[in-house]
């Protein structure tokens, strides 16, 4: 993307970008405001499939953000549209939160199927040892074999907690098997699965955040990107980098004012 103005639609990151834990980071409210007032598109996007988009709502509003449930866009939601466009059987095994499993059961999904014609793999905060042995055992028989994002880490206060990504390591340990298609960031799927759900060309989506080897690669699907410096990425991390940004920006208060230049 050679001009960020050119974007119709801004997929944003959250917790590093848009908020931090319980705090909004500079510009956040505005940059909304900028979008409407400009007539573009924004959407939450997040790797994140543990939670509901009622869970992601709940904080936003908290925060003061004024968004609906249409603004969000998760992993878990891309998820299902990949399933739907291959047609995938409705018998899963999914190992996931409540929260994931209501939601897929909600698009009609019979859940821990005695007999699984597929496997999903959500981010399990509530993950047990049977739940693991029941997914190796799948993935083992052959079944189609797909997960929600890779990410290795979640970030919580106070450090990180071990995300999908150890457990599809954990799984390849003891089957062979990587996954057949990895949904989320920095896959190019979800940015496409966006670009559909939201009517806008991929060419004119734009990803906002504070990682580079997720939300920044995320460009090479042939969306735009701009790295925000308020999260993740340092300075030094930017330098090193062989994944490049379209554009940098301090926040999303510098981001609104190039917006309106």
């Amino acid at each position: 993307m050679d001009d960020v103005k050119s974007a119709k639609l801004f997929l944003l990151d959250m917790d590093g970008t848009f908020y931090l834990d319980e705090t909004l980071l500079p510009g956040a409210l505005e940059f909304l405001q900028i979008c409407r007032e400009t007539g573009r598109r924004f959407a939450f996007l997040t790797n994140n499939s543990s939670k509901s988009k009622a869970d992601y709502l709940a904080k936003l509003t908290r925060l003061g953000a004024q968004v609906t449930q249409e603004d969000i866009f998760t992993s878990g939601d891309a998820t299902l549209q990949y399933l739907a466009e291959n047609h995938f059987p409705q018998e899963l095994l999914l190992i996931g939160t409540q929260s994931l499993e209501t939601q897929f059961a909600a698009h009609g999904y019979v859940l821990n199927a005695p007999q699984p014609k597929a496997v999903v793999l959500g981010f399990d905060t509530t993950i047990t040892y049977e739940k693991l042995t029941r997914l190796c055992n799948a993935v083992r028989a052959g079944l189609p074999y797909i997960a929600t994002h890779p990410d290795y880490n979640c970030p919580v206060q106070g450090g990180f907690i071990p995300d999908i990504g150890a457990v599809i390591a954990f799984v390849k340990a003891s089957t062979g098997r990587m996954p057949d298609a990895v949904i989320g960031k920095p896959n190019g799927y979800i940015a496409k699965a966006a670009s559909e759900k939201y009517g806008v060309p991929l060419e004119q989506v734009c990803m906002v955040g504070d990682r580079l080897y997720t939300d920044i690669a995320l460009g090479a699907c042939g969306c735009g990107t701009v790295l925000v410096m308020c999260g993740e990425t340092s300075p030094e991390d930017l330098e090193k980098s062989r994944i490049v940004p379209d554009t940098v920006c301090r926040d999303l208060e510098h981001l609104g004012t190039l917006l309106l230049e």
